[in-house]
């Protein structure tokens, strides 16, 4: 426990998937990729209780046998692809309501570290903010992206502020995915992960891969057998 606050990690990994079928199950580094997050969790120094959020037989056997605990079935409605991460949070504490704090931590984030976790956990608390979030330096700068209308003619995002060369360009920062920390009590009233009181913590683009795709997929396979490699 950390300045006597209770915190929840809750692990949301509803059975249906498209880009990557039956995803949180697949195999990655010789086990189960949402088990990749149960032992991350496990490890934690201030996470006091770890759920998993499901509505599939499949995943609540692999996560039991991982050692994190299921105190319910996700209801149906909350496991469509339409539900968002809030419901689905806002489900958890209603059913356990004595948490100060809420971890979200998607099995999508396979190389997150507990000091990622833990240090979220940290900032959260002792800046008494709303929400901390991992982020990760964006590839591309949105100073460099454009939409096309109709006829394919291009404006730039963002507007009228134009950078000619790249020292010059701000740097710029993206949800990554790995964790959030959020003050349960506020939760329902913000009915979001990130407000005007929400801080970052950077994280390495190595620790930032987001499993979405079956390319992404390959290219997390490819960075484990690296790792064993160089062991």
């Amino acid at each position: 426990m950390i300045i006597n606050k209770k915190i929840l990690a809750i692990i949301p990994a509803r059975g249906g998937s498209k880009g990557i079928p039956r995803k949180n199950l697949v195999e990655l580094g010789g086990k189960p990729l949402i088990v990749h997050t149960i032992e991350q969790a496990k490890r934690s120094k201030y996470i006091n209780r770890l759920i998993l959020s499901s509505d599939d037989e499949d995943i609540i056997k692999v996560a039991q046998e991982a050692g994190c605990e299921v105190p319910f079935i996700r209801p149906s409605d909350l496991a469509t692809d339409k539900a968002s991460t809030i419901d689905v949070v806002l489900h958890a504490i209603e059913a356990l309501p004595e948490f100060d704090y809420v971890v979200i931590l998607q099995t999508t984030s396979p190389f997150r570290s507990v000091n990622d976790i833990d240090e979220c956990i940290e900032k959260c608390i002792s800046g008494n903010v709303y929400s901390c979030v991992s982020v990760t330096v964006a590839e591309k700068s949105p100073y460099w992206m454009y939409t096309l209308d109709k006829d394919e003619r291009m404006s730039s995002l963002m507007g009228d502020i134009t950078f000619t060369r790249r020292q010059d360009i701000p740097k710029s920062y993206a949800l990554n995915g790995a964790v959030y920390v959020l003050k349960s009590d506020d939760i329902k009233e913000n009915v979001s992960l990130i407000t005007s009181e929400t801080i970052a913590h950077v994280m390495p683009v190595e620790r930032s891969l987001d499993i979405d795709t079956k390319f992404d997929l390959k290219i997390a396979r490819a960075m484990v057998e690296i790792r064993v490699n160089e062991l």
